[in-house]
């Protein structure tokens, strides 16, 4: 008879059958080979940089420590409560106890920050030394007239009180005093060698002390330049 035998179909399908796999298998070498290119092509998400943890414990502390010092400037010990400092700083309660155990702990490190960073900005004035001793003069003020005075004054005013913050804070204010008597000495080139020296530099330190209490009450910047300008000249009288 004329038509196929089964064998025969069978033979004839083998090439096709064939082809069509050769074919499937080149366009999934090809699928593969886009999906490899596009994925070389198409941009990477950026990855975050990677922050350690020691990093990030002290940007919370230095966090708590500014928001402390805000705090004690706009509203004094009595409204400066660990809770309220943690807000500021965008924090938990929890982690600014992991810092600072107690409210005083906080505090005390707060004055800590506030003369450290005194006596950075006093330095950052005057970076290769100062020509003028007036300019010292009127940086001197300006610290004890500013908001980390005012801060330190809180606290210090607290430490009257509280019989656990006091000898502390005693003790840190004789270390900051010792160190901006220091600095004083070294911008005004004062030979403390020679008598009155030493009393004169650290009746400039009192003398704006005094001014950045008056600054509390009222705004006397008037008065203040006056003032700043006579112990100048009173400093390159007595200093030589």
């Amino acid at each position: 008879m004329g038509g196929v035998s089964t064998t025969q179909a069978a033979e004839r399908a083998e090439p096709t059958d064939a082809a069509d796999a050769t074919t499937d298998a080149t366009t999934k070498a090809d699928a593969t080979t886009d999906a490899t290119e596009s994925a070389e092509i198409a941009p990477r998400s950026p990855r975050l940089p990677h922050v350690p943890k020691q990093d990030r414990s002290r940007a919370t502390r230095q966090r708590l420590l500014a928001a402390a010092v805000a705090c004690l400037a706009e509203h004094g010990w009595a409204g400066s409560t660990v809770s309220v400092v943690a807000e500021r700083a965008g924090v938990s309660r929890g982690a600014a106890q992991h810092h600072f155990r107690t409210r005083e702990d906080l505090f005390t490190a707060a004055v800590e920050y506030v003369a450290e960073e005194r006596s950075t900005a006093l330095r950052a004035l005057f970076p290769e030394g100062a020509a003028d001793r007036r300019e010292v003069v009127v940086a001197l003020v300006d610290l004890y007239t500013g908001p980390l005075f005012r801060a330190a004054l809180h606290l210090w005013v607290a430490a009257s009180n509280e019989e656990q913050l006091r000898p502390r804070v005693t003790e840190l204010e004789a270390r900051v005093g010792r160190e901006t008597h220091r600095i004083a000495v070294e911008l005004l080139a004062a030979d403390e060698s020679r008598p009155g020296v030493r009393e004169t530099v650290q009746g400039l330190l009192d003398m704006a002390r005094g001014l950045g209490l008056a600054n509390l009450l009222t705004n006397d910047g008037g008065r203040r330049e006056r003032v700043v300008a006579q112990w100048g000249v009173l400093l390159d009288e007595a200093l030589g």
